[in-house]
């Protein structure tokens, strides 16, 4: 068995480059950019109001001076003359400051009379004018890699960058295998149990931007096995479920390598997931997870995500880790890296009394994986401790 971080890296050695396609900035949310996106224009483009009220000159502000108002800047309508002494021009959130004002007097700290106004006395100290090219000027660089959240696409809207590159999401086909799984929704003979584990997988890749294709169930015979193989030809991604341990029925192994995989490594030193593969078949990379519900998920957590990223040119990094104070005192660790189900709650993480690998409930209810390395011995409520958050 060879440890977490060892088949990481020999993981993370499957991915290749995936190539790159352009899409409409509206269809970009979730991709990776593949290249710099390069700002078209300044933000704003022209000095703008940051409140309502009058554009003034502000050399001339101070209590109870009067302006004559001469017009009007409004959001989309400016005002196409200049302001001169002694005039005002009312104007709006977001409208282009006219010409020859600097300042802009909340309409709060005015008083009308027709088309005269009248500060008062207490006035506001600040400009409430927004230089051009405050946020950012034409040239401004959102620099790739990078996934594109909802903020992004308003900030490449706003540069007036109409379609980015993006790298092309890999596809990956799911293969779940074993003559006791029948689909949801079907009849389960007395010795069989509904096929579980693909949905959730399927959900988790294509959250992370890849695209998943469930295939049919492949039944434990060398026959089933290779027809399901050719059914996932032209994925980047092959992910089998189930069948990758040493037993009489366990078939993916023997068969994926007579059809030509080159094999990475086979088992580590991870408890749930103990018996994971890992390799190259034809051009596509793959993992063949475990079949427990529970191992196949954490597998996916520690593994697959973080392949799929790696492959989407976001970079070779394990899935996130971050700390928390222990809620209750847990025992000590054996010779497996363990990732424990656990609840995030006001006084610490906690694990779940039930770690079996075969106990989804216990894994809808946790919101975290607990890590405890190789051999961690007792750890006392209070201290600290890492997770992947779920």
């Amino acid at each position: 068995m060879i440890t977490v971080a060892e088949a990481l890296d020999r993981v993370f050695s499957l991915a290749s480059p995936l190539g790159t396609e352009t899409v409409p900035l509206m269809r970009a949310a979730g991709r990776v950019l593949a290249t710099d996106a390069v700002a078209c224009r300044d933000q704003p483009p022209f000095p703008s109001s940051a409140m309502d009220g009058y554009a003034v000159r502000n050399d001339e502000v101070r209590p109870g001076a009067s302006f004559r108002v001469i017009g009007q800047s409004a959001a989309g309508h400016g005002f196409s003359g200049s302001v001169g002494a002694g005039e005002a021009v009312r104007i709006f959130t977001g409208a282009p400051v006219p010409e020859g004002a600097d300042r802009v007097v909340i309409q709060e700290d005015t008083a009308a009379d027709g088309d005269t106004i009248t500060l008062g006395d207490q006035l506001d100290e600040q400009l409430y004018v927004r230089p051009s090219g405050g946020d950012f000027h034409s040239g401004t660089v959102v620099s790739a890699p990078k996934l594109i959240r909802p903020q992004d696409l308003s900030l490449l809207a706003a540069m007036n960058i109409a379609e980015v590159e993006v790298s092309r999401r890999p596809v990956v086909a799911l293969i779940a295998t074993g003559d006791e799984l029948v689909m949801p929704g079907e009849d389960p003979g007395p010795d069989q149990i509904i096929a579980s584990n693909t949905f959730g997988l399927k959900a988790m890749l294509e959250e992370a931007g890849a695209e998943a294709r469930m295939l049919p169930i492949a039944r434990d015979n060398a026959a089933s096995l290779k027809m399901a193989f050719k059914f996932a030809e032209g994925a980047d991604l092959i992910v089998t479920i189930g069948g990758a341990s040493v037993g009489d029925h366990d078939l993916v192994a023997p068969v994926a390598e007579e059809l030509g995989m080159d094999r990475a490594f086979y088992k580590i030193a991870m408890r749930p997931g103990k018996p994971l593969m890992a390799g190259k078949l034809g051009g596509a990379a793959m993992l063949g997870l475990p079949g427990n519900p529970v191992s196949s998920l954490v597998c996916g957590h520690v593994f697959l995500l973080p392949l799929v990223r790696a492959m989407l040119g976001l970079g070779p990094h394990p899935a996130q880790r971050r700390t928390a104070v222990l809620a209750s005192d847990i025992g000590p660790n054996g010779a497996r890296e363990h990732y424990m189900r656990a609840h995030l709650t006001a006084d610490g993480i906690a694990p779940f009394d039930r770690q079996d690998s075969s106990l989804l409930t216990v894994l809808a209810a946790a919101d975290a994986l607990l890590i405890r390395p190789v051999q961690d011995g007792p750890r006392k409520a209070g201290e600290t401790v890492d997770y992947i958050p779920l």
